[in-house]
C-alpha cells in the first residue's frame, strides 16, 4: 500500500467512526470517498444520498450511473479518477447540509486533497461550486475553468439535476466533453479540441 493510499485509508477510518456533528446518528455509515490515490481529476459532490448511505461509496445511484457514462465517453474510469463529498455522511432525506456540518467535515476533504493533489478538480452542482468559490452561481459559471487559491475549479452542474432537466443534461454533456480540453489548458496547452460528435455517440 503506498504512502497516499494509507493516509486516505486513515481519514476513511475517522470518518467512519466521526461524531463530530449529529449526521452520524441518522446515516447508515460514512461515505469518505473511493478512487485512485494519484488521480489527477477528482470529482466532489454535495453528500451521499439514499444508496451511498447503503453501499458506502460515492455515487453509485443514478447520477452515478450518468457520471460513469461520462468518464467512458472520454476514456476514463472510476480507476482513473477520485470521487467525494464535502459532506460524508447522508443528511435526512436529502435536505442542505448545515453550515456546522460543513465546518465539521471540511478538514476532512481538505486533507484527502492536500494528499491527492489533483491537477483539476470537478466540481458537481451548485452547492460544490460554491463550497469552493462562494461568490459565483452555477449557471454563470459552468463549463469554465476557474482558479482560486492556486486550486483549478471547472464547474459541471449535478448529474442528479442534468437527469430532472433536459436543459442542464445538454449543458452536463457538453461540460463534459471538455474534460480532457479543460486538463490540457491546466498543463499549458490549449490547442487540443474535443471530438464532440464521436464522444456524444458513446455517451448515450
Amino acid at each position: 500500500m503506498n504512502d497516499k493510499l494509507q493516509l486516505l485509508k486513515q481519514i476513511e477510518q475517522e470518518i467512519n467512526v466521526c461524531t463530530k456533528c449529529n449526521l452520524y446518528k441518522t446515516a447508515n455509515c460514512g461515505v469518505a470517498g473511493a478512487g485512485f490515490s494519484n488521480a489527477k481529476i477528482v470529482f466532489i459532490g454535495e453528500a451521499p444520498g439514499a444508496t451511498e448511505d447503503k453501499q458506502g461509496l460515492p455515487f453509485v445511484g443514478q447520477a452515478g450511473k450518468l457520471l460513469d457514462k461520462g468518464l467512458k465517453a472520454i476514456n476514463l474510469n472510476r480507476k482513473s479518477i477520485w470521487i467525494g463529498n464535502i459532506i460524508k455522511h447522508r443528511p435526512p432525506h436529502n435536505r442542505d447540509p448545515l453550515e456546522q456540518e460543513v465546518q465539521a467535515c471540511k478538514p476532512y476533504l481538505e486533507r484527502q486533497l492536500e494528499i491527492i493533489n489533483p491537477q483539476l478538480i470537478i466540481t458537481l452542482g451548485r452547492y460544490a461550486l460554491t463550497y469552493f468559490i462562494p461568490k459565483t452561481t452555477i449557471t454563470k459559471s459552468h463549463g469554465k475553468l476557474l482558479t482560486k487559491q492556486q486550486k483549478h475549479i471547472y464547474p459541471l452542474y449535478h448529474p442528479a439535476a442534468a437527469l430532472r432537466n433536459g436543459g442542464f443534461m445538454k449543458a452536463f454533456v457538453q461540460d463534459f466533453l471538455q474534460i480532457p480540453v479543460i486538463l490540457e489548458q491546466v498543463n499549458g496547452n490549449s490547442k487540443s479540441k474535443p471530438k464532440q460528435k464521436i464522444i456524444q455517440t458513446r455517451l448515450f
